[in-house]
């Protein structure tokens, strides 16, 4: 098809023109701050309290720019414990002016102390001054918004379940009955009359087969022992495979023989008979 001359150019001024046409809609930034999404990366936010100074965020960083500096207090012992040490933050930066916004700081947390926050109005006249500090980083953590709600019929967080679950009910012995002097010396002369008996049987088993023993295995008296007869019944292992050919090459015990010493050994009788 042949085209038109110029519709290229027709094209271009009728969007120009529909767009004249509409009303302009323009944020009054900074009086009015956008609506920004959820996951939005602002900046990097820290809750104090959670860090347990790992490292892990300094050593996965790809650009080390963040600081990590720290001391180890030794906590008081418990009644009946041991004196524990444990890490204290002493400093925590981020250079803003090297991060590149990966999030991988955050991922490799293991202990939730880093978040995500829409923040991003930490502009400075110099670069140096984009070095924050865990001061600056705190006040950030309270931008952090909640996590989004779960879906309509999704189960609830395994937290909460387990929180609203009700403690199990221990299991106590019940308690013992309280005897009097009467009932304690019956119960004791019924035990003594049970272990009694107890012994009397086993006298009996022991008497039954020291009787039963002679009679099983005696013999007369030129009689000769036969033989086990589990021995017999027991099937002779057989060597493996490689073995057996082995042995019906060469028996077990037997060397090579010349066959020149032979043939002088079984000639040399003959000729002397």
């Amino acid at each position: 098809m042949a085209r038109i001359p110029g519709e290229g150019l027709a094209k271009g001024l009728a969007v120009t023109m529909r767009h004249m046409l509409h009303k302009s809609e323009t944020q009054q930034y900074p009086e009015v701050h956008p609506d920004l999404p959820a996951r939005s990366r602002g900046v990097i936010a820290l809750v104090e309290e959670n860090c347990t100074v790992c490292m892990l965020c300094a050593r996965e960083c790809p650009d080390w720019c963040i600081y990590i500096d720290s001391h180890k207090e030794t906590l008081p012992a418990p009644e009946g414990g041991r004196p524990r040490a444990r890490n204290v933050l002493d400093r925590f930066a981020i250079d803003f002016s090297l991060c590149m916004y990966c999030g991988i700081c955050i991922e490799v947390c293991p202990f939730d102390a880093l978040f995500w926050s829409p923040e991003f109005e930490y502009a400075e006249y110099d670069i140096r001054d984009l070095l924050h500090e865990k001061d600056r980083l705190g006040e950030w953590a309270a931008t952090v918004p909640p996590p989004p709600a779960h879906e309509v019929g999704a189960e609830p967080p395994k937290e909460l379940s387990a929180g609203s679950r009700p403690a199990p009910a221990r299991r106590t012995a019940p308690p013992a009955p309280v005897k009097g002097p009467a009932e304690g010396a019956s119960a004791a002369q019924e035990s003594a009359q049970d272990t009694a008996a107890q012994d009397t049987a086993a006298q009996d088993t022991v008497q039954e087969a020291v009787g039963k023993a002679p009679q099983d295995t005696a013999r007369g008296p030129a009689g000769p022992a036969e033989p086990a007869k589990g021995a017999e019944s027991r099937p002779r292992r057989e060597p493996p495979r490689a073995m057996r050919d082995i042995r019906s090459i060469r028996p077990p015990g037997s060397l090579p023989k010349n066959a020149g010493s032979s043939q002088q050994k079984k000639d040399g009788p003959e000729g002397e008979r």
